[in-house]
């Protein structure tokens, strides 16, 4: 499926050639604010198509190494990187960049050029008319090599319009642009010694300490057709081009021996910004490589090239961002184990504060964040991703700390904090409290502030609980769940709320009553479930009988709405459970490792919340309160039930159903 952003009409001017209206050749398309260093150009360009800067324009050179991009006066080295993926892999180019459109030269040619960008799940079709920002006659952005060629100048222009300027790409994740240019998955990995697995805790800064540690070996099966950046967000011990915050492509690597006979991993590096790095002006270290292979792998250089070894390598750059490698036939590869993910589902969702914004596995809410079922049919290996929408790149509070292409500093500003966690369920019917107390059985592990994070796992045939959370209760945000498999999978979102589900009856009506309560500090304010002192809450015992007209496998169907005695200015966060009163206990002698059957959740500082929910025929206790305990008030609760026309039920019959139990 196709989502296009097109601009409507022709917008041709008196050459004939298109002018797009959308994205006008001035400040407008140039600045976002003007707070990065490109605020220096306002008023100082001038917009020329490519045949105005050279007699024989063309998208691609004949020699494809002339195709690399040198970076401008534009922070966007992570895109860059990305760009340099499609270079290598002439199959994801032309899905970008469709071979069959009119160029320069061309009878059909009129100015204008299409490029396909993912988006949201789907790809968006750019248009763009080809006038770039140049100062005289040399382009202020990115370029290629060779002079003649502008497939990266024109890219860079339809990724620009699709966030609204070209500032708007200053600083920005590798990870991402490789995600919007194949369709495919991509990860941040530390090459730190510290980047380990750690606990997350409260107030944890997830991004800068749990992120995962990668070894290089990991990837060598498919080393040849990954895509591998890196990149260094602190300044090493001292100078040099390594020693700023900048992102550059690795674009081979080889194991060698060396004269002595050790082993020696080379890893070629490209710098966008077109300068050299180190290790291969040391003469010691190219003194331990045998002269004719040290001859040969210097010669492979090109512009902005070098080599390192992998002892520098890791001391000089931070993490590392790896692209899933993808097939010709568009399937992605694992980069564990090479296989090719044949199977692959998607599904949109959202957290809503109130509703489905449950927050992290440390709140009491978690079980209200949405949650989707993956079914397995037969053992294989499996990758889910979690895909956030991002606020609006536009937003010039970004740049209000130093503008560095790292953007580790602006990142949080844009994202929450996000995590996947699965657990194996061995029966659609079950009980979710108590499996949501278990540890799950694979998940992202900490929760990372990144546009998307990534599950990896080899799951044996079964059905599967995907609950994705942000770290706090309350963020908004739309997502995507997106499974990749090499064996049959489907995907799914689960229906049915945290209680169960109320169907639809009818020829029926409700009938209610309301009760009155109080929370007594240090008696009978218990606090939530999170608390020792929560059996201390009021209990109310709710009996519902047969209807004789009700449908027996519908249930009953109850409305319970709990209202708070307080002022607006000063309300408590306030919620219920039910419980159901097992045969031959009471209320009052309910065990208290009881699991609710439907909850009120999470607690809220409103005056009233309400749960319609159907309950089979049977004795349950409401138990009513506040988030924090020792929060003394009154309170109102009330009870409804629907019940069919052809049955008079009075209010005495149900006032004698519910009780306050002391």
């Amino acid at each position: 499926m196709l989502l296009r952003l097109d601009s409507r009409g022709h917008g041709g001017g008196r050459d004939g050639l298109y002018r797009d209206p959308d994205f006008p050749p001035d400040d407008r398309s140039l600045l976002c604010g003007g707070a990065t260093p490109l605020a220096g150009l306002r008023g100082h360009t001038t917009w020329r198509r490519p045949q105005e800067m050279c007699e024989c324009p063309v998208l691609f050179p004949d020699n494809i190494s002339e195709g690399h991009a040198t970076q401008g006066l534009l922070g966007d080295c992570w895109f860059l990187c990305a760009c340099t993926f499609l270079l290598k892999n002439k199959h994801l180019m032309n899905k970008v960049c469709p071979p069959e459109q009119p160029r320069w030269g061309d009878g059909m040619y009129r100015g204008s050029f299409q490029f396909l960008i993912w988006q949201k799940g789907r790809w968006t079709t750019v248009t763009i008319d080809d006038r770039l920002p140049c100062i005289g006659l040399t382009l202020c952005f990115s370029r290629c090599h060779s002079p003649t060629a502008f497939w990266v100048a024109l890219l860079e222009k339809a990724y620009a319009k699709l966030h609204g300027s070209y500032e708007s790409l200053w600083a920005g994740q590798v990870s991402e642009a490789l995600v919007d240019l194949t369709g495919g998955l991509a990860e941040r990995w530390s090459l730190a010694k510290g980047g380990s697995e750690e606990t997350e805790g409260p107030g944890q800064d997830s991004d800068h300490v749990q992120r995962r540690r990668l070894d290089l070996s990991l990837l060598h099966p498919v080393r040849d057709h990954c895509a591998l950046s890196c990149s260094t967000h602190s300044s090493p011990g001292g100078g040099g081009d390594l020693g700023q915050y900048h992102a550059m492509s690795v674009t081979e690597w080889l194991d060698v021996e060396t004269v002595s006979g050790a082993r020696l991993r080379l890893l070629r590096i490209r710098n966008p910004w077109g300068r050299r790095g180190t290790w291969m002006t040391g003469e010691a270290c190219w003194s331990s490589v045998d002269p004719v292979l040290s001859g040969e792998l210097q010669g492979r250089l090109g512009a902005g090239e070098f080599w390192v070894d992998e002892a520098e390598f890791i001391s000089q750059f931070d993490d590392v961002t790896v692209g899933y490698p993808i097939t010709e036939d568009g399937h992605l590869k694992s980069i564990f184990t090479g296989n090719v993910l044949k199977h692959r589902h998607q599904l949109v969702g959202r957290w809503t504060k109130g509703l489905t914004a449950g927050g992290c596995r440390n709140c009491t809410s978690y079980s209200s964040n949405p949650k989707f079922w993956l079914k397995v049919s037969e053992k294989g290996e499996v990758l889910v991703s979690l895909h956030q929408q991002r606020t609006c790149r536009g937003n010039t509070e970004r740049y209000t700390q130093t503008p560095l292409e790292g953007g580790q500093n602006t990142k949080h500003q844009h994202y929450q904090a996000i995590a996947l966690h699965m657990w194996k369920v061995e029966k659609k019917r079950f009980d979710l409290a108590r499996l949501l107390n278990k540890a799950p059985s694979e998940s992202t592990h900490c929760h990372a502030y990144e546009r998307e994070v990534v599950l990896h796992a080899h799951l044996e045939p079964g059905h599967y609980l995907l609950i994705p959370s942000t770290f706090l209760a309350g963020a908004q945000s739309s997502f995507l769940i997106r499974a990749f498999s090499s064996s049959p999978v489907s995907l799914s979102t689960m229906k049915s709320p945290a209680g169960p589900p109320l169907p639809l009856v009818a020829d029926s009506e409700w009938e209610s009553s309301d009760f009155q309560g109080s929370w007594v500090a240090g008696s009978s304010a218990g606090g939530s479930r999170n608390s020792p002192s929560h059996w201390k809450n009021p209990r109310f015992l709710l009996s519902l009988g047969g209807d004789s007209n009700a449908v027996p496998s519908l249930g009953i169907n109850a409305r319970i709405s709990l209202r708070q005695n307080r002022p607006d200015a000063d309300l408590y966060a306030i919620g219920f459970h039910v419980y159901k009163v097992p045969e031959g206990a009471s209320v009052a002698t309910l065990p208290r490792d009881e699991e609710p059957v439907a909850s009120c959740v999470p607690h809220c500082y409103t005056q009233d919340v309400s749960l319609a929910c159907c309950l089979p025929a049977g004795s349950y206790a409401i138990m009513p309160s506040t988030y924090q305990p020792d929060c003394a008030g009154s309170f109102t609760l009330s009870v409804a039930r629907r019940i069919h026309r052809k049955v008079v039920k009075s209010q005495e019959l149900l006032g004698e159903a519910i009780q306050e139990v002391s």
